[in-house]
């Protein structure tokens, strides 16, 4: 789990690749060629964009004819999900502490 984590995260890092992603959610499927009249980098760029994507397991590509489809693999973020989960229950404890002494304070 911890490999696939490591490259989600530095998936995320770019903010084109988050928009890309973002872009895949929101819409269902984009070819590349969709995808590019996004951005004002190449469809090169985008291909580097999405091989990191695809590395990460956040995107899948299929060759439809002559283009190639980007789907979305949003369940590749529970891992991402998982770990926050985990510090969630730090910030309840302390929001938890600090509406205790809130109350005792009045």
């Amino acid at each position: 789990m911890k490999l696939n984590t490591d490259r989600i995260f530095k998936a995320i890092a770019d903010p084109t690749r988050r928009e890309i992603f973002r872009l895949l959610v929101m819409g269902s499927a984009l070819s590349i060629t969709q995808l590019s009249s996004h951005f004002e980098i190449s469809r090169q760029g985008i291909r580097k964009h999405l091989q990191w994507l695809t590395e990460a397991e956040m995107v899948k590509i299929q060759k439809e004819g002559r283009e190639q489809i980007c789907y979305a693999e949003a369940n590749s973020l529970q891992p991402i999900k998982d770990w926050i989960s985990y510090y969630d229950k730090f910030w309840d404890n302390k929001l938890k502490s600090l509406e205790d002494y809130l109350d005792v304070s009045h």
